[in-house]
Parts: structure tokens; sequence; C-alpha cells
């Protein structure tokens, strides 16, 4: 709920972790882990972008270069937002950095609350959810997978994720350029029209 409402913490490792604990020790029932990764997801998105609708751009601008949110991406944000908001929302729950600021960036937009929160829920039940099954069933599995196969497995896992790393910076630098030629193209568009 925290990391949803803003708050840069490891929202998805816990998740992970007591997925895992469930599969391995039964102390805990993973429907219930998987309820309240839900819940907290759901409802920390909620009070986030109520925080992003009262406080708006002045909190980002002010705190956000503190965490990463310079000014070059709150404005790939609100370009985004205005032309995929829904989608962000709902896919920004698998991306960490996205993930703490997506329902902030929602409210500082003034994305309608209905729409945000049927794709908040969306997202929500499917990342939360789908991270704690799927790290349950992992967590039954992986007491099985020893020595070799393991140090394979952990390999591969770790080439896909500086991949990714990569592929999410390549493409930040495009959208940051689209956003740039966005906002000039918009500054003539008045000027042009007002000449007709």
């Amino acid at each position: 709920m925290l990391e949803s409402m803003g708050i840069p913490l490891p929202a998805e490792t816990l998740v992970i972790s007591a997925s895992i604990y469930c599969a391995t020790t039964h102390r805990l029932d993973i429907a219930w882990v998987a309820t309240a990764a839900i819940v907290g997801a759901i409802t920390g998105d909620n009070l986030g972008y109520l925080i992003g609708r009262w406080l708006g751009y002045p909190l980002l601008e002010r705190h956000g270069p503190k965490v990463g949110l310079t000014l070059r991406r709150l404005q790939t944000g609100r370009y985004l937002f205005g032309r995929y908001g829904g989608i962000i929302v709902c896919a920004g729950r698998f991306l960490a950095i996205l993930r703490v600021f997506v329902a902030l960036l929602a409210g500082a937009n003034h994305m309608p609350w209905s729409r945000f929160l049927v794709y908040n829920a969306l997202g929500g039940t499917i990342w939360a959810g789908g991270y704690a099954y799927a790290a349950y069933y992992l967590g039954h599995r992986i007491t099985r997978i020893s020595g070799p196969m393991g140090m394979a497995v952990a390999t591969v896992g770790g080439i896909v994720m500086v991949c990714a790393i990569m592929f999410l910076r390549r493409h930040e630098a495009r959208l940051t350029a689209q956003v740039e030629a966005a906002a000039l193209k918009e500054m003539h568009q008045p000027k042009e029209q007002a000449d007709t």
C-alpha cells in the first residue's frame, strides 16, 4: 500500500518472499497473502491518486528529483497520460519505478477517478495476485532445483533482468524525444491558427 502511494519501498520483494514462505513452510495461506497484496495495491493507488489530485505537479516538481523523477520524466509522464492513461495505470504495475508514481501522476493529470479505479483494480489484481501465486508455485519447485540447474536458472534470470533494464532505458530516451517534439508542435499550432 505504501509503495503504491508514492513511497519507494520493495513491495514486489515482500509479495514474492511471503509467497515463497507460504510454499516452503505452509504456515501462511497463500489466498490470504494474495488478498492482502491485492487490497494493499488497490488501496495505496487510490490514496496516491488523491494525493496527486490535491497536491498535483508542485509536489512532484519539488520532491520528484530526490527519487529520480526529473522534470523531463514528469513531462514524459504528462504526455503519455494524455494519450494512454488507462493502459499506463494498468501496465505501470509491472515496472518498479512507474509503479511508485503512477497513481500520483494519474491524480496530478486529473484522470477521471472512475476510469482510474477500473484500470487500477485490474492492474493491481493481476500484479499482486499473479506475483503471489506465481512465486508460491515456484516456491514448491525451487526446492527441487539444485546444483547446475539452479545456477543455470539464476544466470538466465540475471540476463533477462539486464536486458529489461537496457530496454527500458533505451525507450525512455525515445519517449522523451517524442514528448519534446510534441511540445514544440503544440507551441507552434496556436500561433499558426491565430495567423490564419
